[in-house]
């Protein structure tokens, strides 16, 4: 039986093989069908195409845009006011030790101008928010466009002032 066993296996195997075997020249073509082609037109309609304005700024995201912006020149006024100040500590603190009271007053002073610029930042934070959910509910976007062209203006400012000072104290 053993024998019989092999046979049948040999033979499955052999129409296998056999069938796995073709010529090269009966591959199918790789070309569309006439199935496949896309014919036809859709008729396009005599509509003019109608152009959308924009909605106006809700009057209550107005009040918001001007709060931010008014949030933004406050700080921007307390950085100011309180770069000079920084200028002197990190003047002071230049060449000095890093343990030296000197160096350590330097340091706090930039982390003070840090922090409050970082109030200004999150106005400008706030102005893209407004910015973005005004593109997507298709609002007026003038108006915010100013108050967040102005804060950003604003935190440049501050971040030449940061970067000018920062060259200096290390």
């Amino acid at each position: 039986m053993s024998s019989r066993t092999a046979a049948i296996t040999l033979l499955s195997l052999a129409f296998c093989a056999a069938g796995c075997a073709s010529s090269g020249k009966t591959y199918p073509s790789l070309a569309i069908r006439d199935a496949e082609r896309v014919s036809g037109t859709l008729p396009v309609g005599g509509v003019d195409a109608v152009q959308t304005a924009p909605s106006p700024l809700p009057s209550d995201l107005i009040g918001r845009i001007a709060a931010l912006e008014s949030s933004a020149r406050e700080s921007h006024q307390r950085f100011l006011a309180a770069a000079p100040d920084a200028r002197g500590a990190v003047r002071s603190g230049r060449n000095a030790a890093v343990a030296s009271n000197s160096w350590a007053s330097a340091q706090v002073a930039l982390a003070d101008l840090d922090s409050i610029r970082s109030l200004t930042a999150i106005a400008l934070g706030d102005l893209d928010l407004i910015f973005t959910d005004a593109t997507l509910d298709f609002v007026e976007r003038g108006q915010i466009a100013q108050a967040r062209d102005k804060v950003l203006a604003m935190v440049r400012e501050e971040d030449a002032v940061l970067a000018e000072l920062r060259g200096g104290a290390q």
